[in-house]
């Protein structure tokens, strides 16, 4: 095991041409109540408008890179789960320009991950509505609010919530050096697709927090950069959908059948039938809707399935991951 220093948190900041809200984002990690962390500010902008704003705070706390060439968005964030340890800290987490924690964050994380006994905790966030505008406001909702209940859960129960969400939500990701699961994805796809990843990677026990102490910013229209990927915004859309599909099909055949047959009323689970019942349809896994919607949904839910099969894609770099994930998992016990 690398060496480290106890309770120190790394927090990766990757950044684009947004210096007030990087400012916001700095000045959250200042205001800790733990003062033990360091951060990584990764600008992807060439002209390197985060630099003045690292400078102009004087925290040494703070180090700032630039990268060359542009890594664009994608991968930006991407590289912030690598599994590198430069500053020999015992916690990482990654703090995008635009969100920001609350001041207990660090020192909450710490004392929840040491009672629990557990390497990764998913912290809940408020939603900041209409982020970086005059309008912007911070709501009482979490993100994980219709999703999860508070608890540990296993893997294999955790990433079961593939099939009634998204599951991992960046932001919210606080784990050890400890952890075993790769949360670097490692190739080429969107933002978005990574966080599906991440919760198909997990494979150790998570404990899902539901005190918000974070906050997602809502304005997915002003950070989609996706200058590095060649396909254009349908063709992303179309295999985004199919990776989804496949990875809630491998996620389903890989559960217990105890847990296949409890899901859809899993209390556990927050999301309303009819949210599991569009992703269980649209993943191809009919037999589950039988008593959940009418016959005549199903049978819709079931051809947008079809089509995403048809019309979506799976790239050899997305078999390479799922093999890549599989080959590192215990393998999976019935219940």
């Amino acid at each position: 095991m690398s060496q480290h220093q106890p309770d120190l948190v790394h927090f990766r900041t990757p950044t684009y041409k947004r210096p007030e809200a990087l400012r916001r984002a700095l000045q959250s990690m200042i205001a800790q109540t733990s003062p033990h962390w360091v951060c990584d500010v990764f600008d992807d902008d060439p002209s390197e408008a985060g630099r003045f704003v690292v400078a102009e705070l004087g925290d040494p706390r703070i180090r700032y890179t630039a990268n060359k060439p542009q890594l664009f968005a994608s991968r930006n964030i991407d590289h912030c789960f690598a599994a590198d340890n430069p500053h020999g800290a015992e916690f990482f987490c990654v703090v995008e320009d635009d969100n920001f924690i609350l001041p207990d964050f660090c020192a909450a994380n710490v004392a929840l991950a040491r009672r629990e006994g557990v390497e990764i905790v998913l912290r809940n966030q408020l939603i900041e509505h209409a982020s970086g505008t005059a309008a912007a406001s911070v709501g009482t909702m979490g993100v994980l609010d219709d999703l999860f209940t508070e608890g540990l859960y296993s893997a294999e129960e955790f990433r079961l919530a593939l099939l009634a969400g998204i599951g991992v939500s960046n932001g919210g990701l606080f784990w050890s050096v400890r952890a075993r699961s790769p949360l670097e994805i490692g190739y080429a796809c969107t933002a978005t697709l990574q966080e599906y990843l991440r919760t198909y990677s997990v494979a150790e026990p998570v404990f899902v927090a539901m005190e918000p102490l974070a906050v997602w910013a809502e304005n997915a229209e002003q950070t989609t950069r996706n200058a590095e990927l060649k396909a254009g915004y349908l063709r992303r859309e179309l295999d985004l959908k199919r990776a989804v599909q496949a990875l809630r099909q491998k996620v389903w055949n890989e559960s217990s059948p105890d847990r296949r047959a409890a899901f859809m009323t899993n209390p556990r689970f927050t999301a309303p039938v009819g949210v599991r019942a569009e992703h269980v349809g649209k993943a191809l896994i009919g037999q589950q809707l039988a008593g959940h919607v009418s016959p005549l949904e199903a049978l819709r839910l079931r051809g947008r399935g079809m089509m995403i099969r048809t019309l979506g894609r799976l790239t050899p770099e997305f078999d390479r991951f799922v093999a890549s994930r599989d080959s590192q998992r215990s393998p999976v016990h019935p219940a």
